[in-house]
């Protein structure tokens, strides 16, 4: 492996950007791309379905359910944008293999953590190394494919995507039941040790060396500042909820405040910030940047409340809890297909679309529950889910194309990882805050889930008429 981590400075190493595989090669690199955004998908979303097992097996209560997903997406989010500029600094080939051999061995931590404190630091350096790999993939096939076949190559990221989100949480809730070799829960982590140690041998083979830009700087206080921010506020959030509001979580609330205050003012006085400066100055994509931290912490919110009311009120194992999901993960599917062509006719109007149909499920949802109760069946879950996962779709992939419609060229890809970061952030905040919701609302499981809902409901309605802040349109193509 250090051999591996090095041979980016020897003699007979060369730019990527000069070379050009054969097709097979090039087929075989995506193959490695996609293993790696695949494991991150798959351990970014197990733990909506896994929480309350793993919660009911090693203590740690209510905080515990709240740590698991939101330390993993806190990591990731903070360091995405570092992690792009760490591999134009020192090579895209050396930070991929670096990130995957660390996050295959931060999963058996996962697996083998033996209280709830060594299993959320592990979850941090678990997203952590996902941050060093995801930036990089994009970079690899945009160099190693040519410009007239690499829409081939982006083409199959959506459904491959889609069925992994569909089936990480499934087969998740089927390895806890299945509870191999008495080991409950953790074989789900274990299983990257496969999965990732495949992933990281076929990289070393395949992947092009590449030397890196030594010239390009890298902004290590403004992510220090990002991360203590996020940091406090997670903290604060999560204590309060599982504690009771004291001083200590209000202080570290206003501390998360300020060292946010903090943050923005490096990003507009740094020499090479993680956010350009041109891009905060232009309204339509400050807008769409915060509409986007709103909406997508609401529905982040929203999965894991219908996940810990699926099994803590209605009574559902994990796996069964998983296959009632997959309705909404379906919808999800089928709408950001559809809306790959409508985007360009529609622009923000596709973005409203999507807040609508996505508040009507939830309104479908909050009634539904409100009147059964625990009595709610599964197949009356089916629609509203499904209608939720439209709304959904709809919005994840328009939202951020028609928020970059007003940029230059040369900021998209400073926008796009800005974005994606964004994104990871806000999962890690939504699921904080509206858990918060659901933990501290009293008369039981299924009176704080409708609370909960209404939360999510009166966010997303809130988004509908900050719609037409964003640009009108998408920049051509990018869809």
């Amino acid at each position: 492996m250090t051999q591996t981590l090095h041979d980016a400075n020897e003699p007979e190493s060369r730019p990527i950007h000069s070379l050009h595989p054969p097709a097979r090669a090039r087929w075989a690199i995506l193959g490695v791309v996609l293993a790696a955004d695949i494991l991150d998908l798959l351990d970014g979303t197990i733990t909506n379905i896994a929480a309350p097992t793993i919660a009911h097996d090693l203590g740690g209560g209510t905080a515990l359910i709240q740590w698991l997903g939101a330390s993993y997406a806190l990591a990731l989010g903070v360091l995405l944008v570092l992690g792009g500029r760490l591999g134009d600094r020192y090579g895209r080939r050396r930070l991929f293999l670096t990130g995957l051999a660390g996050f295959t061995a931060a999963s058996a931590a996962c697996g083998l953590a033996p209280t709830p404190g060594t299993l959320v630091a592990a979850r941090l350096i678990q997203g952590a190394f996902g941050a060093l790999v995801i930036p990089q993939g994009f970079g690899i096939l945009g160099a190693t494919w040519p410009r007239d076949q690499i829409g081939k190559a982006y083409s199959l990221f959506g459904p491959v995507m889609g069925l992994s989100a569909v089936g990480g949480p499934v087969l998740a809730g089927f390895l806890i039941d299945a509870d191999l070799a008495g080991l409950g829960w953790r074989p789900m982590f274990l299983i990257n040790l496969v999965l990732g140690g495949a992933a990281v041998l076929a990289a070393a083979r395949l992947l092009p060396r590449d030397t890196g830009d030594r010239t390009t700087t890298v902004d290590l206080r403004g992510s220090a500042l990002l991360g203590a921010t996020m940091l406090a506020l997670l903290t604060g959030l999560i204590e309060g909820s599982a504690h009771g509001w004291s001083a200590l979580p209000v202080l570290l609330l206003l501390a998360g405040l300020a060292l946010f205050a903090g943050f923005w003012h490096r990003q507009r006085t740094a020499p090479s910030p993680l956010i350009r400066p041109s891009l905060l100055h232009n309204r339509g994509f400050t807008s769409g940047l915060l509409i986007g931290v709103v909406f997508f912490a609401a529905v982040a919110g929203l999965l894991y409340v219908v996940s810990l009311f699926l099994q803590q009120s209605l009574g559902r194992s994990p796996a069964a809890a998983a296959l009632s999901l997959t309705p909404l993960s379906a919808g999800i599917v089928i709408a950001s297909i559809a809306c790959y062509r409508l985007i360009a006719r529609l622009g923000r109007r596709l973005v409203l679309i999507g807040f609508l149909v996505t508040l009507a499920g939830t309104a479908y949802l909050l009634t539904l529950i409100t009147v059964s109760g625990t009595e709610t069946g599964g197949w009356a879950l089916i629609p509203p889910l499904f209608v939720v996962g439209l709304g959904m779709g709809a919005c994840f992939g328009s939202l951020y194309d028609v928020t970059i419609g007003d940029i230059a060229p040369a900021e998209a890809g400073s926008a796009g990882g800005s974005l994606g970061a964004v994104q990871q952030l806000a999962n890690a905040i939504g699921a904080a805050a509206v858990t918060t919701v659901y933990f501290r609302t009293d008369g039981g499981g299924t009176h704080a889930t409708t609370v909960s809902l209404t939360v999510v409901a009166a966010i997303t309605l809130l988004c509908c008429p900050l719609v037409r802040l964003l640009p009108l349109k998408a920049p051509e193509q990018h869809h």
